[in-house]
């Protein structure tokens, strides 16, 4: 699990919680009707916006804001760093071997595309094909939260509307004037809920995930390219150093020393 994410929740949650029995009953801020209309007319929103197999991919794709998977790039220098030197020391077909042993289909395609000679331009083309669409199906689930975010505020405002409409038709009962108003403002506090502290956070988070996931990627073909080319292993690991920021690179850097020490 992420652990910020579920930080991040919790502690949203507490704050609006403490604040609202500081200044009231929490009673006063549940309304049946309101959810329905927001929630329910967000979602049925999103039904008309995607199909429903898309619809329910994007549904789907919230557990990576939840999830906590490691994507350690200096670890793949390294691996790349090996088979960098099994190349030099076997020959390219010494890989085929060891690509069977690895999980990342993408790093084990780029692999085999290799070892059966493949032409290094062709190589390229392959892979970044394959990312431009990876990169493209990040990008609509990024796009579902988002338009969820903005599907969330607009629904408030209809509940709003529809609240005021019916304060306005009990004008003659002046008791009845403060209890609608406040159920009117419900159905825009729930969309704003629904697009600063849940769909939009959603699809913030999903944009991180994807922009690590691609440059590890990038790091893969540049790495693979310059395995094929026949580059020295140790020129190899300083271009893909290049690709990490100043703190991870000089942290990568520390771990060689000892591990040569």
């Amino acid at each position: 699990m992420d652990i910020s994410t579920i930080v991040g929740l919790v502690l949203g949650l507490v704050f609006v919680i403490i604040s609202i029995l500081l200044n009231g009953r929490i009673s006063l801020f549940f309304d049946l009707p309101s959810v329905m209309i927001v929630v329910g007319g967000s979602i049925s929103a999103l039904l008309i916006a995607y199909p429903l197999p898309k619809f329910l991919e994007g549904l789907k794709t919230v557990k990576h804001a939840f999830s906590n998977v490691e994507l350690d790039a200096t670890g793949l220098i390294q691996q790349i760093n090996e088979l960098a030197l099994a190349a030099r020391k076997e020959g390219l077909l010494a890989l085929e071997e060891m690509a069977q042993k690895m999980d990342d289909p993408f790093l084990k395609k780029g692999i085999l595309l290799i070892v059966d000679g493949t032409d290094p331009e062709l190589v390229r083309s392959i892979m970044e094909t394959e990312l431009t669409f990876i990169e493209s199906r990040h990008k609509d689930n990024q796009g579902f939260w988002s338009t969820f975010a903005e599907f969330g505020p607009a629904w408030g405002m209809i509940g709003t509307l529809i609240g005021l409409i019916a304060m306005l038709d009990s004008l003659d009962d002046p008791s009845t004037i403060g209890p609608k108003m406040g159920v009117a403002l419900i159905t825009t506090l729930y969309g704003s809920m629904i697009a600063n502290f849940f769909a939009t956070p959603v699809a913030n988070k999903l944009k991180v995930r994807s922009n690590d996931e691609l440059l590890l990627k990038q790091v893969m073909i540049e790495g693979l390219l310059s395995i094929q080319a026949g580059e020295n292993p140790r020129v190899i690991e300083e271009k893909l150093k290049a690709f990490l920021s100043p703190s991870v690179r000089n942290s990568f850097s520390d771990e060689n020393i000892n591990a040569e020490n």
